[in-house]
């Protein structure tokens, strides 16, 4: 018995020793900041330095920053926002092309989620994406700032999403997922989406069984919702990833005619426009009847032609015609102010400026309230095509 002790100590020894290496090697990760870098595990740190204080200051719905420029390309996040915490953060826009794709098919992604990690603007930017990274955090903020500007005046959006909507028939735009476009339809009724429907999805092979499923569900959603707030189905992760996007610029549409309705329009150009003295726009008129008179587009020569782009403080507006017959039976803006309140402006004046110079047939018509620089250039890139065309 005795010769056994010291086999037994050594025994022991040993198992104590390795004991206390593997509890070593387990704690050294945890108090290691460079390995939690490599992992891309920076996010949690950030969101308990976060100096925002959650997202508890957040209204809740769905805002878009200002679009970031960078060398490669221009960078725009949108943000979902529920319960104020942000639920959804996406990249709408993103550098393209070449190497670009892969960057930022790896670190966009990244990015997003730890956006909803953190709660707030303090991420780390992805390593080897550094461009996009930046564009990415300067958007993000923007929407970040857009969104505690909203809180205040209503405690959060979110339930008043859908009193904010313009009755009417709204459709998104397509959105290509893998398996084919999706897109979306709403009827607002009341303030309040009484119907929504994809009037595209995926089709063929086993697309039409799952959609058959899917879609219902996410139309029945959106009405219950009053919102993008909905879950994807299970097992049509793309279609629904789709459809909450081509939803999304459907209620966005649905908002602008819902400010346009109530005279709203952007804050920002509807103050100009209330500051701007009416008798402006005869002169405009005087100005370019003139010119042309009411028979101004029996002078046009056939064809499509391009107005000049026109800087206005919010962003370039440029106009194309297309002329039949010596009339104008097409009018459309091949580019208008984008990001933040520009959005739902554009979308609410542009379709209504397009339809004003088909019916008049040349540039005498009337800017739309709450869109006063817009119209503005609108009219003048308009002139600078009906000077083309009449040429």
């Amino acid at each position: 018995m005795r010769k056994s002790h010291p086999v037994r100590r050594a025994v022991l020894a040993t198992a104590a020793t390795v004991s206390g290496i593997v509890l070593l090697l387990t704690l050294k990760p945890d108090s290691d900041p460079g390995s939690a870098d490599v992992a891309g595990g920076t996010v949690p740190s950030a969101a308990a330095q976060s100096p925002q204080g959650g997202a508890q200051a957040i209204g809740d719905g769905t805002v878009t920053g200002d679009a970031a420029q960078t060398e490669y390309g221009p960078v725009q996040v949108r943000l979902t926002v529920s319960g104020g915490k942000i639920t959804e953060a996406e990249a709408v826009q993103s550098p393209k092309g070449g190497q670009s794709d892969q960057i930022n098919a790896n670190a966009v992604p990244k990015l997003n989620q730890a956006v909803v990690a953190a709660q707030s603007g303090e991420i780390d930017a992805v390593s080897g994406a550094t461009y996009t990274s930046a564009g990415y955090k300067k958007s993000l903020q923007s929407a970040l700032d857009k969104a505690k500007a909203a809180a205040p005046a209503g405690n959060g959006q979110g339930a008043e999403n859908a009193q904010a909507l313009g009755d009417g028939t709204a459709t998104g735009d397509p959105v290509q997922t893998d398996y084919g476009a999706v897109q979306v339809r709403i009827t607002v009724q009341g303030g309040k989406i009484t119907k929504a429907e994809a009037v595209q999805s995926p089709k063929g092979g086993q697309s039409d069984r799952i959609n058959a499923n899917a879609v219902p569900k996410l139309n029945q959603a959106v009405v219950e919702a009053g919102s993008a707030d909905i879950d994807a189905v299970s097992g049509a992760t793309y279609t629904s990833a789709g459809y909450k996007k081509s939803l999304q610029s459907a209620l966005d549409q649905a908002k602008a005619a819902g400010s346009a309705a109530a005279g709203n329009g952007s804050a920002g150009q509807k103050e100009a426009a209330d500051k701007e003295p009416s008798a402006e726009e005869p002169a405009e008129k005087e100005s370019a009847g003139s010119g042309q008179g009411s028979g101004g587009a029996q002078t046009l020569k056939d064809g499509t032609v391009t107005g000049d782009a026109v800087q206005t403080d919010y962003g370039a507006v440029q106009v194309r015609i297309t002329v039949q017959g010596g009339k104008i039976t097409k009018a459309e803006a091949v580019q208008a102010p984008k990001g933040g309140q520009s959005d739902q402006v554009t979308f609410s004046s542009v379709p209504r400026l397009n339809k004003a110079v088909v019916e008049a047939g040349n540039a005498d018509i009337d800017a739309v309230s709450g869109a006063t620089y817009t119209s503005a250039g609108y009219k003048k890139s308009l002139q600078s095509a009906l000077d083309q065309a009449g040429g």
